[in-house]
């Protein structure tokens, strides 16, 4: 997968998404201040949500129209006045992408119906996200196909079933390159929640597609073993740092803490290097000195038999490696040898 000027995979550098989600708080202000945060932190692109809360809903009171789980963050609310206080304007769209452009990342949106898609690609967005509750919405995953742009696609709550419709619903639409994320759909996710090895999973039932980690989680820890398991792409939600109100600051890093997370995944990365042994750099490579080797630990006289007296396998590892020591005892020495000489064959007799 190629976004811009960067390439997905799990042999480049993780592809880090700052999402802003709803805590732009309503102000265009905090809005682009979340952009220059994003860039700071070092996050590779930082990405909003693209919808009104009529596109995704109606305005209803009936219970099923109202988010009843007590635990839920949101309890209470119906769907439609929720929707209605985390969206974010379109009209801010154009100003924040010339924001991000100006700090060198990259930004684009989660389009949550087909009208958000038109209105994104009059400004002619990258790349495409789909939510985990939009990925069964075969309309829009058609209405994104189209574009052919690359498409990153939230899987939370879902089976390996409707994972395999919504990737054959792009491509019989012949959509770009896919990119599906792990997800879990709590906020916060329980870490003990996060499932990680549907990654590997995920890289083996669809070759054809990056995988990565959409991370509710808090903290960094999910993101440095999902990059083990070969996550290429991460989002996280983050906010200001004086955000306490608005609606997904619960679950949200601040800027310092989204660093820390851009840093550990990078670091995590980084630390995989490649299947390769012996000495990993030059720096290594000059520790071979303090293995052990065959060193001469008495004087020896020209003629005189080698013995465990004579000498021994010691530190550093200059002299003649440790598997001749059995063969070396008993032969003669071809010279004169002074004690702390590193041996080698030349002063043995054959």
């Amino acid at each position: 997968m190629q976004i811009l000027d960067r390439r997905i995979s799990p042999s480049e550098k993780p592809y880090v998404i700052a999402e802003v989600s709803a805590n732009h708080g309503g102000d265009l202000n905090r809005a682009l201040d979340m952009v220059a945060a994003a860039a700071e932190a070092g996050a590779s692109a930082v990405k909003f949500q693209t919808y009104t809360a009529d596109t995704i809903t109606i305005r209803c009171d009936r219970p099923e129209f109202r988010i009843e789980n007590p635990d839920s963050l949101w309890s209470g609310r119906t769907l439609h006045d929720l929707y209605d206080e985390a969206h974010m304007p379109w009209e801010w769209h154009a100003r924040l992408f010339e924001e991000a452009r100006k700090y060198g990342i990259h930004s684009f949106s989660s389009a949550f119906d087909e009208t958000a898609v038109d209105y994104l690609e009059a400004l002619d967005v990258p790349c495409y996200k789909v939510a985990s509750f939009e990925h069964t919405f075969i309309p829009l995953l058609e209405k994104v196909a189209q574009t052919k742009k690359p498409v990153i696609v939230s899987c939370g709550l879902a089976t390996l079933e409707d994972i395999r419709e919504t990737t054959q619903a792009l491509r019989e639409a012949a959509s770009g390159p896919v990119c599906l994320l792990a997800c879990t759909s709590n906020y916060p996710a329980a870490i003990e929640d996060s499932n990680l090895r549907r990654i590997p999973a995920l890289r083996v039932a669809f070759p054809e597609c990056q995988v990565g980690l959409s991370d509710h989680t808090i903290g960094n820890t999910a993101a440095i073993a999902a990059v083990a398991l070969g996550a290429s792409v991460f989002e996280k939600h983050f906010k200001l740092a004086d955000d306490n109100t608005s609606v997904d600051a619960a679950f949200s890093a601040t800027p310092a803490q989204l660093k820390e997370y851009v840093d550990a995944i990078n670091d995590a990365w980084s630390a995989l290097g490649e299947a390769k042994f012996g000495p990993a750099s030059a720096a290594e490579a000059q520790s071979t000195q303090f293995r052990r080797s065959i060193y001469v630990v008495a004087d020896i006289a020209e003629g005189e038999i080698f013995t465990t007296e004579n000498i021994r396998c010691i530190r550093p590892g200059l002299g003649l490696h440790t598997k001749h020591f059995r063969s070396i005892l008993g032969k003669t020495a071809t010279c004169a040898i002074d004690h702390g000489t590193p041996l080698n064959l030349e002063m043995v007799s054959s």
